[in-house]
């Protein structure tokens, strides 16, 4: 590998994968440290190879930490626990490694140091020769004893770091460019996903926007704009629909790494999804003149938001309503349709309670602090605004406010009633005498015009009669007068 090649690969891989070049450069240091431990190294080595971009040279080193000598001892300690680390490895019995000291105990349990000084218990038999004292291994790889380190360089302490360089050979870049390219390619893909990682690690419990990719049996995946996230079923909205293309807005909850890069999770229904939209949607709230104290949500329905200021000409409710309801409109928009209530927190309980329970008119509040609960009495006409459909007013109200309410009717209005029925029960009562007496006279009436209407129906008969007898002329009424007195004689 020339030294200008490698270069340009440098510079090629940061501009394509959009990392730095030092994320680069020390992904290229490892693949060559690997491609030269493969080919031209040996097992006791710890190579590390340190690259110039700008001159283009190559060196490689066997680095190690200058460490106490041991005393024989222990050498024979170390070695003893080696065999049987190898008969163990012989019998494939698998150590359990401990990170603190495990002594020897009665059943026949062993004690030995794994890789990085790491203390190992051993389930067997009891092995000879080996006490239950803890002994530090020397790793050969890693570490050289300061005596061994003072040939090489005199003026050497206990704890640094010795570097030991290492012939190259004239092959070595034709060799590394064919060992080293899948090494790179894979710490340039831990490396990116390690960017990922931090990026939105940082965005973490944020509001971030996203696309609805398609439709899973874990829930909806969401394409971000360098990753992918997923929206859990029980991090849905039951009345959203989430159909393949739609643009939302997301709570990100969690960020968790993973082999196959950063594993984000989601959320539509979380309370602190409200917060994070107002304060996005609202300049006060973000500037730290206006807080949400509390906020009370049931998800796709309805949600209660407390806010407070210290500031005295700033209205807190009017800041988060906006001018004609813009502000609120392009929250409610986000939530789709979502009915938002903001009230005005107060460190009053009652009258936090009060504004909680709005738009219902409160008659009166009975604290009981011990238990937190509240009883609040009502009219009867602002009893069902009071408690809301199905509750969820009250039940909004408690979340909000912290406290137990309990809505009863008032009493002044229910005495109010029972007068009201006493009353309406005497007017009926005074009403029937009346129509009793109303009743008496009409059938005394009814009786007079009944006998005024026979006297009268006689008197019509006798003229009728009267009318009915013949009329006689003058000179027959004298022949017929004649005739009678005639007859009489």
């Amino acid at each position: 590998m020339e030294d200008i090649s490698i270069t340009a690969f440098i510079e090629a891989v940061a501009k394509q994968k959009n990392i730095s070049k030092e994320i680069v450069l020390e992904a290229l240091k490892q693949a060559l440290s690997a491609a030269y431990r493969k080919d031209f190294g040996e097992k006791n080595q710890n190579i590390k190879i340190e690259f110039d971009p700008e001159t283009g040279k190559m060196e490689a080193f066997d680095v190690k930490i200058v460490v106490a000598d041991l005393p024989e001892e222990k050498e024979e300690k170390v070695e003893k626990i080696e065999k049987v680390e190898k008969e163990e490895k012989i019998n494939k019995k698998k150590p359990v490694l401990v990170p603190v000291k495990a002594p020897m105990s009665s059943t026949g349990t062993g004690v030995s140091v794994g890789k990085d000084n790491l203390v190992t218990t051993m389930v067997g038999k009891r092995k000879e020769g080996i006490d239950n004292e803890e002994v530090r291994r020397f790793n050969s790889r890693k570490e050289i004893t300061i005596s061994e380190a003072k040939k090489i360089k005199k003026k050497i302490k206990i704890g640094d770091e010795l570097k030991i360089k290492l012939p190259a050979p004239d092959n070595f870049g034709r060799v590394a460019a064919q060992t080293a390219k899948q090494v790179i390619v894979q710490r340039l893909r831990e490396a990116e996903r390690l960017m990922l990682f931090q990026e939105y690690k940082q965005q973490e419990k944020q509001i971030i926007e996203g696309t609805i990719q398609r439709l899973e049996q874990r829930g909806a995946v969401v394409g971000l704009e360098k990753a992918i996230a997923l929206l859990p079923f029980s991090e849905q909205v039951r009345e959203e629909k989430y159909n393949p293309g739609a643009k939302m807005k997301f709570y990100l909850m969690s960020v968790n790494q993973s082999t196959r890069g950063p594993e984000i999770i989601l959320s539509r229904r979380h309370p602190a999804i409200i917060k994070a939209l107002f304060a996005k949607e609202i300049p006060e709230i973000a500037e730290g003149n206006l807080e949400i104290k509390s906020v009370a949500r049931e998800a796709g329905s309805r949600v209660k938001v407390a806010v407070s200021t210290e500031q005295e000409n700033l209205d807190p409710v009017g800041a988060c309503i906006g001018q004609r309801g813009v502000r609120i409109q392009t929250i409610i928009s986000e939530l789709s349709g979502e009915k938002v209530d903001i009230v005005k927190w107060s460190d009053q309980t009652e009258e936090f309670i009060t504004n909680a329970l709005s738009p219902a008119k409160i008659s009166s509040i009975t604290l009981k602090e011990k238990e937190k609960k509240a009883i609040v009495k009502v009219a009867n006409n602002q009893l069902s605004l009071a408690i809301g459909r199905n509750g969820q007013n009250a039940r909004l109200a408690s979340r909000l406010t912290g406290w137990e309410i309990n809505i009863e009717e008032a009493k002044e209005v229910l005495d109010k009633k029972e007068d009201k029925k006493k009353d309406k029960k005497e007017d009926k009562k005074e009403d029937k005498k009346e129509d009793k007496k109303i009743a008496k006279t009409k059938n005394k009436t009814i009786k007079k015009r009944k006998i005024s209407k026979k006297s009268i129906t006689k008197n019509n008969t006798k003229k009728t009669k009267e009318k009915s007898k013949p009329t006689l002329s003058p000179k027959k009424a004298m022949a017929s007068e004649a005739k009678l007195t005639n007859n009489k004689k």
